[in-house]
């Protein structure tokens, strides 16, 4: 066994430990980045990534299918699952290529391995060599892993997660989908796009429960018109594996009832991966969640050992491991710096998309934050009616004291390029009046922008305010 050391171990090449390491060895820091699988982590190689690649080829297929709308005419349009599987592949390959030249540009160290700590400082790396590691700092980067729920039959044949149906080549002809949560949803429309019949059984509710309710419930609709059947306030109780199928057992409104399907989709969220990783022989401690407990800089409690991105649970995005990793890093070379989880956006990938960023009306209701909201109709913008996006809408926010934005909602096309112009507005504070004085091109899906805040001072132009 080599015994070797590094000012930096980063534990995990996801979004999160790869960023760290390319920044800090672009700092002047000796870095040893470790991952006993490919670089890229869940994001790159099992999640972000490859789902968005097939909803483009979704879209594209449904596109087709409509396109005699346009006053195009595709006769028997058709599509080859297996290129499609194969040109998600492509893109997830050329990725991660890239970051694997960085590193080694660099002068990243990459080694393939187990990372399994002895003690507080000191980690010892199992794969073809095996090696003994000293860092005079470490971020754990490790990530998550699949959530499983305690049911009879969830290791049936017919039972999968999302890291499996990604390399799915064989459509199913029926999918029931346990969750309605953000996997569970990209994929019931996905598989939709394609023609399979979806069932979609969550727990609570409604789908999506974390984001605006409004959104929540239009998005139910627009999942109706795609063949998708929603099950809200509905329990799985076990799964039963039949000869060719498996039939979903669940309790809905006070009755037993069950689905038959070809496929289960087990999507009912991620946990922290912290197995194998042998922090009971560290003093490192664990929040209540099962994540590593960490502060605003992300440290750990034990010192010189930091952690960041899912393996926390604190919010569980690839940007914001990105962002941590960054602090992190900041922190080791004596910047005192803090994460700031105010303003971060996120995107879920259905059709229509849906983006937001900051606060919410109910989240301003809940903390008494006071609030003035204005609604943008996408109908309004003539690049989103080229589109075909008219059913969608904006909601931006704002403090009537201060008129500062401090929070942007986005339902229908573009949604996940639009959010980016709101989260730098209200990132550095701008009011509706500064966007009102900004020019955005002509004719794009960013004039909505413009024409929200125009709003917000009753002056819009092309809705009524």
């Amino acid at each position: 066994m080599e015994r070797i050391s590094a000012d930096l171990l980063i534990i995990g090449a996801g979004p999160g430990g790869y960023v760290s390491a390319i920044y800090a060895a672009k700092k002047g820091l000796n870095v040893i980045l470790v991952d006993a699988k490919r670089v890229g982590g869940t994001c790159l190689n099992d999640g972000c990534i490859p789902t968005k690649a097939l909803v483009k080829s979704a879209e594209l297929y449904q596109d087709i299918l409509h396109a005699e709308e346009e006053g195009i005419y595709v006769t028997n349009p058709s599509f080859d699952m297996a290129k499609i599987i194969d040109k998600k592949d492509q893109v997830k390959d050329k990725l991660i290529s890239g970051i694997e030249y960085l590193l080694n540009k660099y002068e990243v160290k990459l080694i393939k391995g187990l990372a399994s700590f002895e003690n507080d400082t000191e980690v010892l790396i199992s794969g073809d060599e095996n090696y003994l590691i000293e860092a005079s700092d470490i971020i754990i980067a490790t990530g998550s892993k699949t959530k499983h729920i305690p049911i009879e039959g969830l290791d049936s044949k017919f039972v999968v997660d999302s890291e499996v149906l990604l390399n799915n080549k064989n459509l199913p002809k029926t999918m029931n989908v346990i969750g309605g949560g953000i996997i569970g949803m990209e994929f019931a429309f996905i598989y939709a796009s394609f023609g399979v019949t979806v069932n979609v059984i969550e727990f609570l509710p409604r789908v999506l429960p974390g984001v605006d309710k409004e959104f929540s419930m239009r998005l139910m609709r627009f999942a109706k018109k795609l063949n998708i059947t929603i099950l809200t306030n509905a329990k799985v109780t076990r799964i039963e594996e039949q000869a060719d199928n498996a039939l979903v057992h669940f309790e809905h409104k006070g009755k037993e009832k069950s689905l038959e399907c070809d496929l289960v989709l087990e999507a009912v969220g991620r946990v922290p991966l912290i197995d194998g990783l042998g922090l009971e022989k560290t003093t490192i401690e664990i929040d209540i969640h099962n994540g590593v407990k960490v502060d605003s800089r992300m440290k750990t409690n034990v010192k010189n050992v930091y952690a960041i991105g899912d393996v926390t649970n604190i919010m569980q995005l690839a940007h914001v491991a990105s962002h941590q990793g960054i602090v992190a890093v900041d922190n080791i070379l004596g910047k005192d710096k803090e994460m700031d989880y105010t303003n971060i956006p996120a995107v879920i990938f259905t059709t229509p998309m849906i983006a937001t960023v900051g606060k919410t009306e109910a989240i301003c209701k809940e903390e008494e934050i006071p609030f003035e909201v204005v609604k943008v109709p996408y109908s309004a913008n003539g690049k989103a009616l080229i589109l075909g996006g008219e059913a969608g809408y904006m909601k931006l926010l704002r403090n009537p004291d201060s008129k500062k934005l401090i929070g942007g909602m986005i339902f229908g096309k573009d949604a996940d390029n639009l959010i980016a112009s709101v989260t730098v507005a209200i990132t550095n504070g701008l009011t509706a009046h500064d966007l009102q004085e900004t020019i955005f091109a002509h004719p794009t899906v960013q004039e909505l922008v413009h024409e929200g805040a125009m709003g917000l001072d009753h002056q819009a132009i092309h809705f009524l305010d």
